[in-house]
């Protein structure tokens, strides 16, 4: 016999999850982290992040996020649980306090993260009970999540509710449609959406993006011009500048501080296309970003081969495949305040498409957009995009 989703309703009782706190440093974070590759294996769309994001990795340069040195927990504290039944890892999680987004939103957040679970409710719920506890105790009012560490718009972030049988592009999220109805259950209630749009490069722009990039450019008084690489680090800088302007009123905000424009250049090195990230100076002001990066997860997504998908052998395919790679991610976009409404972002909108088209990209994502970003949306909407994702992102009162 079976339910509505097709699960079996008669399987004899399975024994009750142990959870495990497994805290910053232990040597149990290997496990931690492993326990993606066995949730996923064998789906043609999961693509997680390296491992050494994660974990660090010496002969990389890489300081992994879930290790004590990583400059993300010198405003934060963190822990993580993971569930066993019989020895038998069937789920995780992490829970977050971070001074910095209390400090900024005037709020006492506790994050969800690192969510992954089999498909059963009770390990669920024991696992989000435990991240509750940990939070509670230590302050929070707000259980917020999933996400990474946390549900900042620049982290990695949110649960996937639409759009399963999409490809992933670099930082979006993917789980099993499970997920909502177990979060759901336990009581959370939806925050903010965050939605993804399609467009297809292949096609002619829209006339009147054209047009309206056309009269910016007889008009003048703005000015263009893409990343300098051999200036890069103090080319992030300008972006996090603008960024931080342009997105200090949207939900989920939280200025990017220097550690983080660091990581951010170490990340960029190996997929940037500096003819993708355009600036726009008006009387030689900066006020305009817009950012797209060729999507390295056509290379990275794993094989589930024999020889294995190590970071080394994934960083491999990477390199070996940087130009082919057919689709990009638009990542950023922002425009100060006191010069929206100008026809600025038609015109870095315009210059992206057209090189994307001389160059060879077929796909554009744009994401994470907020749903009420109007702003955005609309110029992804006339950009031809259509949504095809959505991720949510839950709030439970402690």
């Amino acid at each position: 016999m079976a339910d509505t989703e097709g699960r079996s309703t008669t399987a004899p009782a399975a024994s009750a999850p142990e959870i495990v706190e497994i805290p910053l440093g232990d040597p149990r974070m290997k496990e931690f982290v492993a326990f993606h590759w066995s949730h996923y294996k064998g789906d043609p769309h999961w693509v997680p992040q390296l491992d050494a994001d994660l974990l660090g990795n010496k002969l990389l340069g890489m300081t992994g996020l879930l290790t004590p040195g990583h400059p993300y927990h010198q405003t934060a504290e963190a822990t993580h649980f993971m569930a066993f039944r019989d020895g038998t890892p069937v789920g995780r999680i992490s829970a977050v306090v971070n001074r910095r987004i209390d400090e900024y939103w005037g709020g006492k957040f506790g994050f969800f993260g690192f969510f992954e679970v089999i498909d059963e409710y009770a390990v669920a719920e024991k696992l989000l009970d435990a991240a509750r506890d940990w939070c509670t105790a230590h302050g929070a009012s707000v259980l917020r999540g999933p996400g990474e560490y946390s549900n900042m718009t620049h982290e990695r972030q949110a649960c996937l509710i639409e759009g399963f049988d999409q490809d992933v592009f670099v930082e979006h999220t993917y789980n099993p449609p499970y997920y909502r109805e177990y979060i759901e259950r336990y009581g959370f209630e939806k925050a903010k959406d965050y939605v993804a749009y399609l467009i297809d490069l292949t096609k002619p722009a829209n006339e009147l993006l054209t047009r309206v990039a056309g009269l910016m450019r007889k008009r003048g008084g703005i000015t263009t011009r893409c990343v300098v690489m051999k200036n890069l680090a103090a080319e992030v800088r300008l972006i996090l500048d603008i960024y931080n302007q342009a997105w200090a009123e949207n939900w989920g905000f939280l200025p990017i501080v220097d550690w983080e424009a660091d990581v951010l250049v170490e990340a960029l090195k190996m997929i940037i296309d500096p003819e993708l990230i355009r600036f726009a100076y008006h009387d030689g002001v900066p006020i305009a970003v817009l950012g797209c990066f060729p999507d390295p997860n056509t290379a990275l997504r794993p094989r589930w081969k024999w020889y294995g998908d190590s970071d080394y052998v994934r960083i491999a395919r990477l390199l070996t495949a940087r130009k082919p790679i057919p689709r990009v991610r638009l990542m950023f976009f922002g425009v100060l305040p006191k010069y929206r409404g100008l026809g600025t972002d038609a015109l870095l909108f315009d210059e992206v498409l057209t090189y994307s088209q001389k160059t060879g990209y077929k796909l554009c994502d744009a994401s994470l957009l907020l749903e009420n970003n109007d702003l955005v949306i609309r110029a992804s909407e006339f950009m031809g995009g259509y949504e095809y994702k959505k991720w949510r992102i839950w709030d439970l009162p402690l």
